[in-house]
């Protein structure tokens, strides 16, 4: 079993503020092109898949189980936080508000039901397709 070393735990830490600034980044840019598409660009979860695991190796995290668990983690948060900012965007747009303005107003109960409708079977897949790309690269 590899015990960190005292050197290593910064670098641990280091990744993952890549990973959480990454992953905000990666969300807000799907998010971008998606309300310019007017389309769900569920195909976007694989590269965010794929950027997550390129941050943690960045960052200096070590390879392991650890280092895929944060990619796939931080995989679901970007498809989250994209399907989030989709929705309010949508729906900010019809009321007159900009996306950023309409985030906040958007409750969890509406903001799942919005998910549950928008996103099919080819969305779902591609979300699959992307965790399994997480743990891939992330290990």
């Amino acid at each position: 079993m590899d015990h960190p070393t005292p050197a290593a735990k910064p670098r641990a830490g280091l990744a993952i503020a890549l990973l959480l600034l990454g992953s905000v980044g990666f969300a807000a840019l799907w998010v971008l092109l998606a309300l310019y598409a007017d389309r769900l660009l569920g195909w976007m979860a694989v590269p965010a898949a794929a950027d997550a695991a390129l941050l943690l190796r960045l960052g200096g995290m070590r390879r392991g189980w650890r280092r895929a668990v944060c990619a796939i983690a931080a995989t679901a948060m970007t498809v989250v936080l994209a399907n989030w900012g989709i929705a309010a965007g949508q729906i900010g747009a019809a009321m007159g508000l900009l996306p950023w303005e309409s985030l906040l107003k958007l409750g969890l109960d509406y903001a799942w039901t919005l998910a549950q409708l928008a996103n099919g079977g080819v969305e779902l897949a591609w979300t699959a397709a992307a965790l399994a790309v997480a743990a891939w690269l992330g290990r």
